[in-house]
């Protein structure tokens, strides 16, 4: 009898044993870490990002996307601060990471030696064209900020009537900011034919009322934005009560407002109220506003997870969504090549989405488009215009001339 039981304990030990070796066969788990400004500055973008990114994992987890393997993604606020970020990357790697998803242009810039050295594929929420210099880990999901720039004062170029359209920018006072305003002076030489009179950082300053006078007085007819939604919020009401904002596309001595994507979506409106109507805006993220696949999709994942309203029709909830689903894909990948689940194996799988390899997720009005020499995602680009309190699109996507041309 004792022996029996002998026998049978060791049986179950055996048992225990064969399920924990990490060999082929069992469930696998991937850990990715990201950091961002749940709180803090930015957190506006933040802290929906954040929920996206987390129910995409959980419903890769929840509905068998990756088979038995699961995906655990550790998030941790950073409250946009850049040593916060770095320790959150470095207790990553000590936690064994295969890849990272970082947030702001000031730490990606920061961390972008580390990310060399450990050879880590990363993918921010910062579309700073910046962040792909002297770098072969950073992927930027969307064309960078300097191409939606360049984006829109091209639609400037297209529809202004009469002579050379004057332009102000009205940017971030930050590497963020300042970054698109070099390569939109680049398209200008190279043949761009807007005149900028104006550069204005945005600062503490609450009322912009001296700043728009001065620029009707120089006959700026257009502003083009860089920057979050509350200091565009702050503008387009402040340009609203003074009557200066254009009812039609470059009306005389009025303002027509534009901007990138984090200056604005569905919370601009919520901020800016009537002041946003007109308010031209350009991103790769589909909308919630209008039907599609897309809309479909976003809006059922934020129901599936209880998300409020406000989240599931967030474009940065899409954004957030949309890098977990670049992430997954990398690894669905790799998997189905019988290849480890490696840093390594995840950067090659990016180096090779392009071509007949290129990835179509329904958040974005392009595909997803990776290699040795491009490693910005998504390349169109979709304009927006406030109409009747939301936001509508404007044309068909498009993809910039200039930024080709000032490479």
């Amino acid at each position: 009898m004792k022996k029996y039981e002998m026998n049978r304990w060791l049986l179950i030990l055996v048992a225990v044993f064969m399920i924990t070796l990490p060999t082929g066969g069992f469930a696998k788990v991937y850990k990715l870490g990201l950091s961002l400004a749940i709180t803090g500055p930015t957190s506006d973008a933040g802290n929906p990002y954040s929920k996206g990114v987390e129910d995409y994992f959980n419903y890769v987890n929840d509905t068998g996307v990756l088979g038995d393997d699961t995906i655990d993604c550790t998030i941790r606020d950073d409250q946009y601060k850049n040593d916060i970020t770095k320790r959150n990357f470095e207790e990553f790697l000590d936690d064994g990471i295969v890849f990272y998803l970082n947030y702001s242009t000031g730490s990606t810039l920061a961390l972008k030696k580390d990310f060399e050295e450990e050879k880590m594929p990363v993918i921010p929420a910062s579309f700073h064209a910046g962040n792909l210099v002297d770098s072969n880990y950073i992927f930027l999901p969307i064309a960078s900020y300097s191409a939606q720039a360049i984006g829109l004062a091209e639609y400037v170029v297209k529809n202004n009537k009469g002579d050379m359209p004057k332009v102000a920018m009205f940017i971030h006072p930050s590497a963020f900011g300042r970054g698109p305003l070099e390569d939109v002076q680049k398209a200008v030489g190279a043949g761009l034919q807007i005149e900028i009179v104006e550069v204005v950082e945005h600062g503490k300053d609450l009322d912009n009322t001296a700043m728009l006078k001065r620029l009707i007085s120089k006959g700026v007819r257009y502003v083009i934005s860089q920057t979050v939604q509350s200091p565009v919020a702050t503008m387009l009401k402040d340009a609203s009560s003074l009557g200066l904002i254009a009812s039609t596309f470059g009306e005389e001595g009025k303002l027509t407002f534009l901007g990138c994507h984090y200056t604005g979506g569905n919370d601009l409106v919520a901020l800016a109220g009537d002041a946003a109507e007109n308010f031209y805006w350009t991103t790769s993220y589909v909308i919630t506003n209008e039907p599609g696949p897309g809309t479909d999709a976003q809006l059922a994942l934020a129901k599936r997870y209880g998300r409020d309203e406000k989240a599931a029709n967030s474009h940065n909830y899409a954004n957030g969504m949309m890098v977990a689903q670049v992430a997954t894909e990398v690894i669905r990948r790799a998997k189905a090549k019988d290849k480890e689940i490696t840093k390594e194996t995840l950067y090659q799988e990016l180096l090779g989405m392009n071509g007949d390899n290129a990835f179509q997720p329904e958040t974005t009005v392009g595909p997803v488009t990776f290699s040795p020499t491009d490693k910005a995602g998504v390349d169109t680009l979709q304009l927006y215009v406030v109409k009747d309190g939301g936001f509508q699109s404007a044309g068909k996507p498009f993809i910039p001339e200039y930024t080709a041309k000032i490479k």
